[in-house]
């Protein structure tokens, strides 16, 4: 393959980031770190919630039991287990156990429409599932093979000794699911090293054996990823919030009382707090947040509340481990400059390629966002031809890379730090949520009573919601009955806000649906599923 093509100011800048190559234990696996801890500091706490705290020697028991328990059930090296246990130790148990034998933990949602949880375990071919609730989980899936392991308080004892099972830093230890184009969820495989690296050394703020991070996100996020292992691959303690739905005045309570030092909030969350409770992180040393594009007027809001030093923007994909760059927001941004996502964070390299990701991109030129090293997936599962255009490799500087092609569009500034431009397919994010519009597209042209459909995202200075448009095959179609219909399909995140009935849909001159023009027919905001003729 011939050397990716490229200026002499386009070299020396991509140079100059990507020298973030730091020691850290690249051949170690995820138990391997936690048990490395629960020696080093058994006493310490692990996980705490409410006025309950697990000591790392606990939390290596129980998982080291239900390990066990795993293994004599057929649970080996690359066997996937879904995982459905709320936020709660017993849902760290579960995710530790799952790994100590050598299985790749699948995370699952209890609030997933039923065809939605099928497609999941069907794709990472569970044959367990480790439940919180079992009976519930059981009556919900009927006619699909797998068994369920219940797990709660009191069902564990603990032992002192693990199964003896072989995991290596390249295997798989997660299966994370993210939205997909062509209707269905597709999993990325996350390997043991890419956890580690993603932990280990961190340049975008503190995390050692006194760290304290908030678990506040759902564990089917890849946020999760960081928020739970930051914290048990260091030494630290996992503060974790005692509920599902997340209350403001509830929030600044756990933060303060777990005694929080480091969070990481997707954008939505961080507006919402900085708008509405910004005392909740008064006391957050380090203020990390990511998940899609901020608007200026909150991040100066933050940066004049919290001051300088404490606010860090972050950027990265399910494919990446969650964190690929990040950028400290030490003063207020500009209001004619997009708030940069930075330069890349330890073990991490990014590159700029345009013209199919075969020439370098220099300062101030837009190209695609491409990114290296051990954070990346394996690919994606089951699916080798999508695989093989999203992973490519590419010689850059006279060095073999295995790039991941984002989709992003980006440009580098002079000083190196990154600039997001945007997408160059229809993937969106909504309150931080990554969504492929074709996914919901595909599911509205399955029902019977659809013709054509198009969806898309209205930004109301900031407030993004899903918008979706139908021609109707008769009048006997609603907005309602879509919107029911979509919830059977997909998780409520992708559950379009609005759905508006059109006789015909507008086209641009190239034949193409207009979609500019279909949102300038709603002028307000509706009620949720009105019907709009």
């Amino acid at each position: 393959m011939p050397e990716v093509s490229c200026t002499e100011a386009a070299l020396e800048i991509h140079r100059r980031i990507n020298d973030t190559a730091v020691p850290y234990p690249r051949d170690a696996t995820v138990p391997e770190r936690f048990e490395f801890w629960a020696r080093t500091r058994p006493d310490a706490p692990a996980a705490i919630q409410g006025d309950r705290e697990v000591t790392y020697r606990q939390l290596d028991r129980l998982a080291n039991e239900l390990g066990h328990e795993l293994v004599a059930r057929g649970v080996g090296s690359g066997t996937s287990v879904g995982v459905c246990v709320p936020r709660s130790p017993e849902m760290l148990v579960a995710l530790l156990g799952v790994l100590k034998c050598g299985g790749t933990y699948v995370p699952l949602d209890a609030d997933w429409p039923d065809d939605r949880l099928a497609a999941v375990l069907a794709d990472a071919g569970c044959e367990w599932v480790i439940a919180g609730r079992p009976e519930e989980f059981a009556r919900r899936l009927t006619g699909v093979t797998y068994r369920v392991l219940a797990i709660a308080r009191d069902t564990l004892a603990g032992r002192d000794d693990g199964p003896a099972c072989p995991v290596k830093a390249e295997d798989i230890a997660c299966l994370n699911f993210t939205s997909g184009s062509t209707g269905r969820a597709k999993g990325v495989p996350i390997r043991h090293r890419g956890i580690v690296r993603l932990v280990h050394s961190a340049s975008y703020g503190p995390l050692d054996e006194t760290s304290r991070v908030l678990q506040v996100t759902p564990v089917t996020f890849d946020i999760a990823t960081w928020e739970i292992w930051g914290a048990l691959l260091n030494g630290g303690a996992s503060v974790m919030y005692p509920a599902e739905f997340v209350q403001l005045s509830r929030l600044d309570q756990v933060i303060k009382k777990g005694r929080v030092s480091i969070l990481l909030l997707t954008t939505a969350l961080f507006n919402s707090i900085v708008d509405e409770a910004p005392e909740a992180l008064e006391t957050v040393g380090t203020i990390t947040t990511g998940g899609e594009a901020h608007s200026h007027r909150h991040m100066t809001k933050a940066v004049q509340t919290y001051g300088p030093g404490r606010v860090v923007n972050l950027y990265g994909p399910t494919e990446c481990t969650c964190i690929a760059t990040s950028y400290p927001v030490d003063r207020p941004p500009s209001d004619d400059l997009p708030l940069p996502i930075g330069k890349p964070i330890q073990n991490t390299r990014v590159y700029v390629l345009a013209d199919d990701a075969d020439r370098l991109c220099g300062p101030g030129e837009t190209g695609e966002l491409c990114l290296a090293g051990d954070g990346l997936a394996a690919g994606y599962l089951g699916l080798p031809e999508l695989t093989g255009k999203a992973f490519v490799y590419r010689d850059i500087d006279g060095v073999r890379e295995r790039l991941y092609r984002t989709g992003d569009r980006a440009s580098l500034l002079p000083s190196g730090d990154l600039v997001f431009q945007g997408r160059w397919d229809d993937q969106v994010k909504v309150n931080s949520f990554r969504i492929e519009l074709g996914e919901i597209t595909h599911n509205l042209g399955q029902h019977p009573m659809v013709k054509q459909s198009y969806v898309t995202v209205r930004d109301n200075r900031g407030d993004k919601a899903l918008v979706a448009f139908v021609v109707p095959l008769d009048t006997s179609a609603t907005p309602e009955e879509l919107r029911d219909y979509l919830a059977t399909k997909l998780p409520r995140y992708m559950v379009p806000a609005q759905i508006h009935l059109r006789d015909a849909f507008p086209l641009t001159p190239n034949g193409k649906v207009d979609g500019r023009a279909l949102l300038a027919t709603v002028a307000r905001p509706a009620t949720s599923g009105a019907l709009i003729r």
